[in-house]
């Protein structure tokens, strides 16, 4: 049954034809039978075979058939052709335009519908008839006539709502599309900025000691040996972070199939000082206010701003240098103040936006900060030196 349906939606002129023949066979009889039909046989055939050729082409070209149904029925009136079986094709025409032709064609068929029967009762009355059987009679008439017009147009519109349906079901899925794809993008981005803070930081951490233990590799072997044990140990942190980094990458493993280390935070900031301060640089660290929890965007950022601000810190500082990081806790944020009083970094790197030769440190550090709303400023301070300062806001509800 449903290949039979396929098959009549894939062949819908043929069907048209078909039901036109049949009709044109019905009104064939009636003619040779001689029935009620009055006028010449000859235009009878004629009128019959327009309106069959109208059933057969309705929807290929729905307009031009309505034109020709017209024209078939002004002959009936002029050669005195009666109603006769083939008029149900101005009904079939009737619903076609209604039910997908254009405006005008519709309503033309709506007018031509209900002044049809009008016309008709006019041009052959019964006389047996009195005048209120015969408008009764007309009324009756035009009932089908209008209700195929209804009914087409009810098709008309629901055809047009399943069209709509279907394109906003379209649009969606697109959207939809378009959404996972800015995810991807902003996950491969925010991926990417923590694979260059973790690798700037600890890569450089493990640039200095290796330095620092070739030069006392001779004179001081206990020096030498610490500073490779730091090595080791920064080398261990570095890959624990990149194994957690690179495990969102991992389509084919659920999340209890690997082991994640928690996102860094707040508290870890101390951490990370000593961890800088045994890699030789001197760092002043203080905590202003009463710390509370925060939430995890916001740690995460204050982690990683205080991480690449003192990397930056040893890559342009020069020697001898010393830094400073300060957290202000208050009501409605954090404040982040990172200072160095080394060389900083050169006028046309923050300038710029950030690059530092290496990747994009101040350009991850505004990201970071515009992804949570905070603000951020960078520039050298006076008296030499480079400033960084940060404000982390607390969103109220969270």
């Amino acid at each position: 049954m449903q290949r039979l349906y396929d098959f009549f939606r894939r062949h819908p002129t043929g069907v048209d034809s078909f039901w036109a023949v049949l009709l044109l066979g019905t009104s064939a009889l009636s003619i040779l039978e001689g029935g009620a039909v009055s006028g010449s046989r000859p235009a009878q055939i004629v009128t019959a075979l327009a309106l069959s050729v109208v059933v057969a082409l309705r929807r290929r070209a729905p307009e031009k058939m309505l034109l020709l149904a017209t024209a078939a029925g002004l002959a009936q009136l002029g050669l005195n052709v009666s109603v006769d079986v083939a008029d149900f094709a101005l009904l079939v025409i009737i619903y076609t335009v209604a039910s997908g032709g254009t405006r005008w064609a519709s309503r033309y068929a709506l007018i031509a519908g209900v002044i049809a029967p009008v016309i008709a009762q006019l041009r052959w009355p019964n006389p047996h008839q009195d005048m209120g059987t015969q408008v009764l009679g007309t009324v009756f008439v035009t009932v089908p006539f209008v209700l195929a017009w209804v009914l087409g147009d009810s098709m008309r519109t629901r055809r047009a709502y399943w069209a709509q349906l279907e394109e906003r079901a379209t649009r969606l899925e697109k959207e939809r599309e378009q959404q996972a794809r800015i995810a991807v993008t902003a996950e491969r981005a925010r991926i990417a900025r923590e694979l260059h803070d973790v690798v700037a930081h600890n890569v450089s951490v493990m640039v200095v000691q290796a330095d620092g233990a070739a030069y006392v590799l001779d004179s001081s072997p206990e020096q030498a040996k610490q500073a490779l044990e730091t090595i080791s140990g920064t080398g261990r942190q570095a890959l624990a972070e990149m194994r957690r980094l690179l495990g969102v990458l991992r389509t084919d493993e659920g999340a209890e199939g690997g082991e994640y280390v928690p996102q860094p935070d707040v508290e870890q900031i101390g951490e990370l000082v000593e961890q800088v301060r045994r890699a030789g640089l001197p760092v002043e660290f203080e905590v202003e206010g009463a710390p509370r929890p925060l939430p995890s965007g916001v740690e995460l950022t204050a982690y990683r701003i205080v991480q690449e601000a003192l990397t930056n810190t040893r890559k342009h500082g020069g020697p001898d240098v010393g830094a400073s990081v300060r957290l202000t806790y208050f009501d409605d944020g954090l404040g982040l103040l990172v200072e160095d009083d080394g060389r900083g970094a050169q006028h046309e790197l923050y300038e710029s936006g950030g690059a530092d030769g290496m990747g994009h440190g101040l350009i991850g550090m505004r990201e970071r900060v515009g992804m949570v709303g905070g603000t951020l400023d960078a520039g050298p301070r006076s008296g030499g030196g480079f400033r960084i300062s940060v404000l982390l806001p607390i969103k109220p509800g969270r």
